[in-house]
């Protein structure tokens, strides 16, 4: 079982107190291992997805997709790489709540979100004409197939690492 150990005050003076977290789960399969060509493609998917994208922007739409997705190892490694490359944690914090902190945003990142949602979650069998419209108007047709091939591999992504149980939280970015 996991524990630290936390300095709590009370009364004026500190006290050591153990708090005892959940037992980590095991991954269920390790799949790259498994399926190799197959992991390599993805890989190959993921480097054209985020070639010639702003990196802010794709950052964005891999941690709100993976939000959604409740994919807790992408939200992990996604959410450390953002921050390793500038990213601030208020921008962060605000994502899952995105619509009510539009203005953490720029117009094109609340366009990309409002598509990511939308491409993410398609309960309604389609995207929007309204939401594929406003993205459409601040992205050129090329920026605009960028995010969408982002928006596509990250809930590949997703759905391997929920359904194969990667584990949350030891993952570190390459540029730290």
């Amino acid at each position: 079982m996991t524990t630290h150990t936390e300095i709590v005050e009370t009364t004026g003076t500190a006290t050591a107190a153990k708090t005892e977290y959940a037992h980590e789960h095991a991954p269920r399969l390790p799949l790259a291992e498994r399926v190799p060509e197959f992991y390599r493609a993805m890989l190959r998917l993921e480097t054209a997805a985020a070639k010639d994208i702003d990196p802010t922007l794709y950052h964005l739409i891999k941690i709100r997709a993976s939000q959604v997705n409740h994919c807790a190892f992408c939200i992990d490694m996604h959410t450390k790489d953002a921050l390793a490359e500038g990213e601030t944690v208020e921008r962060i914090v605000q994502l899952s709540a995105w619509e009510e902190s539009r203005h953490f945003y720029t117009e094109r990142e609340l366009a990309a979100l409002a598509l990511t949602e939308s491409v993410t979650v398609l309960t309604d069998g389609f995207v929007p004409d309204e939401v594929y419209a406003r993205a459409a108007a601040h992205f050129d047709e090329t920026e605009l197939a960028r995010v969408i091939s982002a928006i596509v591999v990250i809930n590949a992504w997703n759905r391997i690492a929920v359904t194969t149980r990667m584990t949350p939280g030891h993952y570190t970015p390459r540029s730290a």
